[in-house]
Parts: C-alpha cells; sequence; structure tokens
C-alpha cells in the first residue's frame, strides 16, 4: 500500500518508514529537516522514498497539498514537538505543532477522499498524571501539567472530538506510547542520547531525576503495534478508539536503574552519578501504561524484554559507531524483530 508519514524525519518516522519499506510498502513523508546525524540522515530514508516533503505541519496547504500529491491508502501522524523540557522553553511552538497540526492532518485526510485508515499518534504523557503506580488505561482522565503533555492531550482530544463529529469521517485511531528507544535517537535531553553519547566520548553523565519511573519500550515493539492497530483499521475495526502500547511491568524501572543496565552493557568506560537541582522544570514522578486493551483486542504483545530492548539500542550504537552501515544495521534488527514477531505469533 501506499503510506505517507508526518514526522518521517524524526526518530520513530525513520525506523517506520524503514519498516514498511521493508514490508514492499511505498512511503512518503512530511516532516521538517531532520537533526544532524539522526537515523534519517545516516539510513539515507531519502533515497527509498516515493516522496519527501519538507514542510511543517502548522502549515495547512502545505499539508492538504502533500496528501492530494501522494494520495496515500494510510497516513499516520507522528509529526510533534516531542520533548517536555523543550515546550518549557518555547510552549508556542510545542501548542500550535502539537495541536493545530494534528487538526490541519485530520482535514487534509478527510478532504483528500480516498484515505483508507489514519492513525494519530499522541503519548503516554496525554494522561493526568496523579502518581498512580498502576497504568494509566484508556479511559483514565487525560491532562497535563507541562506545555507539552497538555498539547498532546489537546490533540487527542482534538482527535477524538474530530471523529465523533465528522460525517462519514476516515476511519481513524488514536496510539498512546512513550519512552521509546532504540537506535539512531539523537534527540538532546533523552535518556538512551545522553547516556550512549557521554559513555562513547568518555564523559561522566549526570542524571537529574535518578528516580524518575519510565514504561522503557524499543522502537520496534512501538511501531509494530502502531501497524497492528493500522491493520485493525483496515479491516473496519477500532474506528475513534485510542491504544496503549507500553511494555509490561518489569520494564517500568527507575532512570538509575536503567542506567546502571546500559553502563554494565557499554562497559568500564561508562561512567555515571547522580546530580539532583532544585528549581528544574516539573517532569512526573512515575509513568506507566496499561496496554491490555491492545493485547486483548488487536493481539498485540511486547517482543524485547527491557534487557533486550537495551542490549539491541547498545549494539545498534557501537556496530555505527564502528563505522558499520546505519541502514544496513537497522535492517538488520527489523529482520530479527520480524522472526520474534512470527515465532511468537506462532
Amino acid at each position: 500500500m501506499r503510506y505517507l508519514l508526518t514526522g518521517h524525519t524524526g526518530f520513530k518516522g525513520a525506523w517506520l518508514a524503514l519498516v514498511l519499506l521493508e514490508q514492499g510498502h511505498e512511503v512518503s513523508g512530511l516532516a521538517l529537516d531532520p537533526e544532524p546525524g539522526s537515523l534519517f540522515e545516516r539510513a539515507r530514508v531519502a533515497e527509498l522514498l516515493g516522496s519527501d516533503v519538507r514542510a511543517d505541519v502548522r502549515d495547512a496547504s502545505a499539508v492538504r497539498a502533500a496528501v492530494d500529491d501522494v494520495a496515500p491508502d494510510v497516513v499516520v501522524h507522528l509529526a510533534a514537538q516531542p520533548l517536555v523540557r523543550e515546550s518549557y522553553r518555547d510552549p508556542r511552538t510545542t501548542v500550535e505543532t502539537n495541536v493545530l497540526g494534528t487538526f490541519n492532518v485530520l482535514e487534509a485526510v478527510q478532504a483528500a477522499g480516498g484515505v483508507r485508515a489514519s492513525l494519530v499518534v499522541t503519548t503516554d504523557k496525554v494522561y493526568r498524571n496523579v502518581g498512580q503506580a498502576a497504568g494509566y488505561r484508556e479511559l483514565d482522565p487525560l491532562g497535563g501539567a507541562d506545555p507539552y503533555s497538555a498539547s498532546k492531550a489537546a490533540a487527542d482530544l482534538v482527535t477524538q472530538s474530530w471523529i465523533a463529529s465528522t460525517p462519514r469521517v476516515v476511519p481513524t485511531a488514536i496510539a498512546r506510547a512513550g519512552n521509546v528507544v532504540g537506535g539512531g535517537d539523537v534527540c538532546a535531553e533523552r535518556l538512551m542520547v545522553d547516556l550512549l553519547d557521554g559513555f562513547a566520548s568518555g564523559r561522566t553523565v549526570r542524571l537529574r531525576n535518578p528516580a524518575a519511573t519510565r514504561p522503557w519500550q524499543h522502537v520496534l515493539d512501538c511501531l509494530h503495534g502502531y501497524l497492528v492497530l493500522v491493520d485493525a483499521l483496515l479491516d473496519g475495526r477500532a474506528t475513534g478508539q485510542a491504544f496503549n502500547f507500553g511494555p509490561p511491568a518489569a520494564s517500568c524501572v527507575p532512570v538509575a536503574a536503567v542506567t546502571e543496565r546500559v553502563a554494565r552493557l557499554w562497559g568500564p568506560a561508562a561512567v555515571w552519578r547522580s546530580e539532583e537541582r532544585a528549581g528544574q522544570p516539573h517532569e512526573a514522578a512515575v509513568l506507566s501504561l496499561d496496554a491490555g486493551r491492545a493485547e486483548a483486542e488487536l493481539g498485540w504483545r511486547s517482543v524485547l524484554d527491557l534487557d533486550e530492548t537495551l542490549r539491541w539500542t547498545v549494539d545498534w550504537t557501537r556496530r555505527v559507531r564502528s563505522g558499520e552501515d546505519a541502514r544496513e544495521v537497522t535492517r538488520d534488527q527489523v529482520v530479527a524483530f520480524t522472526s520474534r514477531v512470527g515465532r511468537k505469533a506462532a
């Protein structure tokens, strides 16, 4: 089929493009320019695309033109300002990108007329965080104490209202996931990026929130969930619904515990210490998702446990840093993961 990905130059977008291409689909994208050194650049993803549109999702006419030109069967909306701390520095761009950008994509998809399925990706941070240890479920209240979380909760609600109020709406669903890790991420102020960059360069990595607990998930497990949900939409199921895609409880551990495991995988050169400081922007202390709905209704399951998730991420980084081709290393992991999914399904 023909896929259009918004945010295809980003971390998850580049991985998703390569997964879909490996499956034999035609892939096009609309996004801003990639970050220097990103997976998109290293794996030369642009060479493989049907079209590669560089535009801002806040530009409604550009979004509409891209959807019309590509004439996709499926649209996956990933484009976002994805960082909590950046949202404090630039709340306006965060809100405009995440809320208005989502509206522009929904509007363009509906106007195009030929789209068979549309997936809007939000985040685990859409939930009103009350510090509960149990994973948040899809019907729990949405909210947000920081500009990023609030903007993604608003985008989620905009999508829900669009689906509910639009006659003959394109089959659309919402995917919620977060704290996704894997090779090729370059976004500053993400734990794995900071750890691997620091360990590789011999710097001491300083943890700002060592006790913060998150649901750590490999990007391929997350994207597998997205595509299972797209398949459900194409089969006439799941329209108007939201699904969490998160790892099992054993993969919800504090930042310090993840750091210890990554440091062991990296070796003696890995040095880190905690450096909690007063006056830092608010970030949730505990966050986890209950993926029971996706498991029961879609048949989705996590494939990689936490140790495998971290090992695959470190292995990708080591291989690419040693000079191996990023596209081939990524493909190796996509093929290995696909094989694991097949064995698990059997």
